[in-house]
């Protein structure tokens, strides 16, 4: 487990708060949900309660899951806005995965500081990786490279500097 996905420990305990939570989980959730909601136009409140059923749901960190699923959806539109800027065909070109896996990526990246952006570039191209097409994490990893320079340029040029 990386650093990013150490789970809160309970004060004085030293104990996980989320013991088996996960957030890799919490994250391959919320894509399955912005597909969703791409390719049928449902509610937030319907994705999450059809999500409950899924066989990772347990495994998922619930409350970043969450999270992270309304605030794409809140910000869908910001999202797409800040993409097209990075993307080398027009946004009805991608597949509604790759458009689903650069949404919450970028969320991250843009509303998210708590998560270093090299975490949130790993874990778009991962996902890129088990449910994109042939190759498809390379451009994903593109992609996310110029975002995270427009929406985070000193940490972006700190972490080129290495």
């Amino acid at each position: 487990m990386s650093d990013h996905e150490k789970k809160p420990v309970e004060a004085g305990k030293g104990k996980p708060v989320n013991p088996g939570r996960s957030r890799r989980k919490s994250r391959e959730l919320v894509l399955k949900g912005i597909y969703l909601g791409l390719m049928n136009q449902k509610d937030v409140k319907v994705i999450i309660r059809e999500l409950a059923d899924d066989p990772d749901f347990d495994r998922a960190d619930y409350e970043y899951f969450r999270q992270l699923l309304e605030g794409v959806a809140e910000n869908i539109d910001e999202l797409d806005a800040r993409l097209v800027g990075s993307l080398d065909r027009q946004l009805s070109e991608l597949s509604p995965i790759e458009h689903a896996i650069l949404c919450i990526a970028a969320y991250e990246l843009i509303h998210d500081v708590s998560i270093p952006y090299r975490v949130a570039i790993n874990e778009g191209v991962e996902l890129a990786k088990l449910y994109g097409g042939t190759d498809g994490h390379k451009y994903v990893n593109g992609v996310l490279d110029k975002v995270a320079a427009e929406a985070r340029p000193d940490e972006f040029s700190r972490g080129r500097g290495r």
